[in-house]
């Protein structure tokens, strides 16, 4: 049997392995619990939520705390100089703009409000229709954020996100909501804790689940590292030579 005649079987062969491989992955893949991870500034939205959120409040109930915006400077100021930490800085600003004490109930309407501008104006189409179709897929949808889970959870729900991950808020016994964080400024690797923390609390196992993240900054790698399929979106010039580094894929939902 001449050389080319042996290489041509040979060649089929690999071939019905590669596909018979890849059969097995989807198998595997679809007994397996699909969970979706998804960052929201700049990933979902076009711009950041945290200080329009913080302003949409301040207009919308109390225009007469404009006369504190001369003191932000010094919270920016405070954090340039690592006297303060990046939750710190929030909680100033917070307190600044939104009070040391609102409702929640109060808070309620206009956070409402917020999250429809917000999915309005300020949302990548190409971010919702990976949403729907992950949601097709029948994977489960978890937003983590580091934004507050005050607003980000009105905007996860209209989203049709399953669980929300995000910067939690003290509100006290009498239903108002304190500048104090509970636990971690939810960022960086504090992201991964709280993924962990969900998991365990609905039963998955990480060997038995296949994960699939997004984000647009660098700070998120430890979460993109987390996942099995990690998707740079849109991303920041750090996170776009560190998606190369690792093989990701790049996508631009502008």
């Amino acid at each position: 049997m001449g050389k080319a005649q042996v290489i041509k079987p040979l060649k089929y062969l690999v071939l019905l392995g590669s596909a018979a491989m890849g059969a097995l992955e989807r198998q595997l893949r679809d007994g397996m619990q699909k969970i979706s991870l998804y960052d929201m500034d700049r990933t979902i939205t076009v711009r950041g939520t945290y200080t329009p959120f913080l302003f949409h409040q301040l207009f919308a109930r109390a225009r007469w705390r404009l006369m504190f915006l001369p003191l932000l400077p010094f919270g920016f100021m405070g954090y340039g100089l690592k006297l303060i930490s990046r939750g710190q800085l929030k909680t100033f600003n917070q307190r600044l703009l939104m009070g040391s004490g609102p409702k929640l109930a109060d808070l309620q309407p206009h956070i409402d409000r917020f999250a429809e501008n917000v999915l309005r104006s300020n949302r990548y189409q190409k971010a919702l229709d990976q949403i729907e179709a992950d949601r097709a897929e029948g994977r489960t949808l978890v937003l983590v954020t580091a934004s507050y889970e005050l607003y980000a959870e009105a905007i996860a729900r209209r989203l049709g996100f399953d669980h929300v991950i995000g910067t939690r808020l003290e509100v006290d016994g009498e239903g108002r909501v304190r500048p104090r964080i509970l636990g971690e400024n939810c960022y960086d690797y504090a992201k991964i804790g709280r993924i962990e923390a969900l998991f365990t609390a609905q039963g998955w196992h990480r060997n038995d689940s296949h994960v699939r993240a997004y984000s647009d900054h660098f700070s998120d790698g430890a979460m993109l590292e987390f996942a099995d399929e990690a998707f740079a979106t849109t991303p920041t010039p750090p996170l776009r030579r560190l998606a190369e580094q690792r093989g990701w894929p790049i996508v631009d939902w502008r």
